[in-house]
């Protein structure tokens, strides 16, 4: 079973946060890949994915477990606000149910 959110946060700018996020992640020996406004990191306990839209960045968590789906809900965010400080980003969350 896996355990799916989706979050959104509105900016013109998702290229670069997406981009960003990813960048930071890989530098820190995890696999992920950006590219053509989409990309993905690959955590231990599951997988975050990212599409840049033009007026928002969407981002996909999925987990074998709804904890730790919401470990990755808070990783996403707490970097992705961070980096976006000067912007006031902030995620909305939708779902955190399970998909077979």
């Amino acid at each position: 079973m896996t355990f799916v959110s989706e979050g959104t946060s509105a900016t013109d700018r998702a290229e670069r946060y997406g981009s960003q996020l990813v960048k930071h992640f890989t530098h820190k020996d995890l696999e992920g890949s950006w590219e053509d406004g989409r990309g993905f990191v690959r955590f231990s306990v599951g997988t975050a994915s990212f599409t840049a839209a033009p007026d928002a960045l969407r981002m996909r968590v999925e987990a074998s477990s709804e904890e730790d789906a919401a470990r990755l809900r808070d990783v996403v965010e707490r970097h992705l606000v961070r980096f976006g400080t000067r912007d006031e980003l902030t995620v909305t969350w939708s779902g955190s149910g399970s998909e077979n």
